[in-house]
């Protein structure tokens, strides 16, 4: 595991969409496995100002994302469908066709699940998997658990993420209580992996997941086994890692 030390959010942002613009670039029908949250935003933010420059081409791009909450419309304004259209797709040539995210309309899991499943088999690998990290050590909605779930599955909400998500709606009451979620060996079959995380609400969670051990009650310290993960966080999200390496960038055993 690489571990890029960055100085705030803007240089957060900044280096993950050059990583994924370089990405484009080389690989202009490349597979992107995008995430939703307040941190992937700035991310979003400059990789449409890198294609209103003409630096970057997503018109062969294709995208799945990580999850969505069950029981809420494409056009809802809190729906992850609504959040990717607005933050990123409509402000790029990307092709709506090729834009994949678990379909919260449906109300029968299983279906929804392996609907899903389906549209993650037509590709042979996500080519960069797009991940932040939750509170409780979450990836996707992949809670902590006492197992790592495989493929796509529905999940019950834990309270501390309903609580961080409500900063999203009017009111806690509002936020759903279930989402589909890629599954840990569909995030881990990327063959490159990058989660970015920042500020200091992040820092307890992101020292265990950095010093391990590996266990599915801190999902994200899964990564550990991925051979290609790049963390780039910054000096607040890091404030608790001193021990490991002050340097700007280290590597993970």
């Amino acid at each position: 595991m690489r571990v890029i030390r960055v100085s705030d959010y803007e240089e957060l942002s900044l280096r993950s969409a050059d990583l994924i613009a370089s990405l484009i670039i080389l690989k202009p029908d490349c597979v992107l496995g995008l995430a939703t949250g307040g941190t992937p935003l700035g991310t979003y933010r400059d990789l449409i100002r890198l294609y209103r420059e003409g630096r970057i081409d997503f018109s062969q791009v294709s995208s799945v994302n990580l999850d969505e909450y069950r029981g809420l419309k494409p056009d809802d304004p809190h729906s992850y469908r609504y959040f990717m259209d607005q933050n990123l797709f409509q402000n790029i040539n990307i092709d709506p066709a090729h834009t994949f995210v678990p379909d919260g309309c449906e109300s029968d899991p299983a279906s929804a699940c392996s609907k899903y499943d389906a549209i993650i088999d037509r590709f042979p690998l996500i080519d960069l998997q797009l991940l932040g990290l939750g509170g409780d050590g979450h990836i996707g909605f992949n809670e902590p658990s006492d197992c790592f779930i495989r493929r796509t599955h529905c999940v019950t909400l834990k309270e501390e993420t309903i609580r961080a998500n409500s900063r999203f709606f009017q009111d806690k009451a509002e936020v759903p209580h279930q989402a589909y979620t890629m599954g840990i060996a569909d995030i881990m079959k990327a063959s490159r992996i990058l989660m970015i995380v920042s500020g200091s609400s992040k820092a307890a969670i992101l020292r265990q997941v950095l010093e391990g051990p590996v266990t599915p009650a801190v999902p994200a310290s899964v990564l550990h086994l991925h051979r290609n993960c790049t963390v780039i966080a910054d000096e607040d999200a890091l404030q608790c890692c001193d021990r490991l390496c002050k340097d700007s960038q280290f590597i993970l055993p």
